[in-house]
């Protein structure tokens, strides 16, 4: 049987690299992110776990080396680790260099430990801030503990963590420094974004638009950080920083744009293949994982998807009251 055809868009960019919404729900309600009032999709619209698991596979025959799962928060799904679990018999030999997932921590101490017997490595953990009061204001949760509690349980299963902070003026931007240290300290890196304009929230992205060059240029006054030629196979880049010992990656949507090098599809929780994240396109993979020849459905389905994939996405936060760039949220999309 011949090999399915790698997947290579028209921009000749290869796609190694999934990010697989297991579900849009999450037990946070962060400001930036979603509406308190949030409404998710029918849970009968949401792929089951074979589907997820047989779309993951259709993936990996394609070229696809890295995995990563999302949502919403993937550990809310009750059989979350049966696909952790399923997927990580890929690893080596089966084609797939790498799975992990992006979590809130706050059920990370319950799953650590299932989590790196499955073969997971690493993970990202969103983690905006350390003070309790900021982060219940935030996350509309007061879930810090939890996740704190994850992240030492994390440790204790050997897995390396990644912090993700969204950069927020007038909210998290005079703790940056701290939290970069304290987290250097506790022997995890840290990626700092910018908020993104996605789906509609309550308030104003502008008002907390922070662009990443003027924090790095305030970091730079207070450490040396040293260009890293680390690639982790996303779209962070990545300097170290001489006095922590630790890694601080940036990333930029908006101020320092990277699509030029994108390797990476994301898939919802329906099925919905969206080749960017700046991008309404979609493809259905789910009506053709359901069709009478699901094999055929999906080669179709793939070919269609890599001659829409654009060359770049438009985003942009510079006006008040602007309408996000996507209507979707990112729960939706995954992170």
């Amino acid at each position: 049987m011949t090999a399915p055809a790698p997947l290579v868009d028209r921009f000749a960019r290869a796609i190694t690299y999934l990010r697989l919404s297991v579900t849009d729900r999450c037990d946070l309600r962060c400001t930036y992110c979603m509406p308190e009032r949030m409404t998710f999709l029918p849970r009968a619209e949401v792929l089951s776990l074979e589907e997820l698991y047989r779309l993951s596979r259709a993936f990996i025959e394609r070229g696809v080396t890295k995995l990563r799962l999302t949502g919403g928060e993937p550990l809310v799904r009750r059989d979350m680790v049966d696909l952790v679990r399923a997927l990580g018999r890929h690893l080596g030999e089966g084609g797939l260099r790498e799975l992990t997932l992006t979590t809130n921590g706050t059920r990370l101490a319950e799953f650590a430990e299932d989590l790196a017997l499955a073969g997971v490595r690493r993970i990202n953990v969103s983690l905006d801030t350390l003070d309790r009061d900021r982060f219940a204001a935030l996350a509309r949760r007061d879930s810090l503990p939890q996740v704190l509690e994850g992240l030492e349980a994390a440790r204790a299963a050997g897995l390396k963590v990644k912090l993700n902070a969204v950069a927020l003026k007038g909210v998290n931007e005079g703790e940056l420094p701290d939290l970069v240290a304290w987290a250097h300290g506790q022997g995890h890196d840290v990626t700092l974004i910018e908020v993104m304009p996605l789906g509609d929230v309550d308030g104003d992205r502008i008002d907390h638009y922070l662009p990443l060059d003027a924090v790095r240029r305030d970091l730079e006054q207070r450490w040396t950080l040293v260009p890293s030629a680390h690639n982790s196979g996303g779209p962070a880049r990545y300097v170290d920083v001489a006095e922590t010992g630790g890694r601080l990656g940036f990333i930029t949507p908006l101020t320092g744009n990277f699509c030029a090098t994108c390797n990476r599809v994301r898939v919802t929780a329906t099925g919905q293949l969206y080749m960017c994240l700046g991008g309404e396109g979609r493809v259905d993979l789910r009506a053709a994982l359901r069709s009478a020849d699901p094999d055929a459905a999906l080669a179709d389905a793939f070919a269609r998807a890599m001659g829409e994939k654009q060359e770049r996405h438009a985003f942009a936060i510079d006006r008040p009251g602007a309408a996000p760039a996507v209507s979707r949220h990112m729960s939706m999309t995954g992170g």
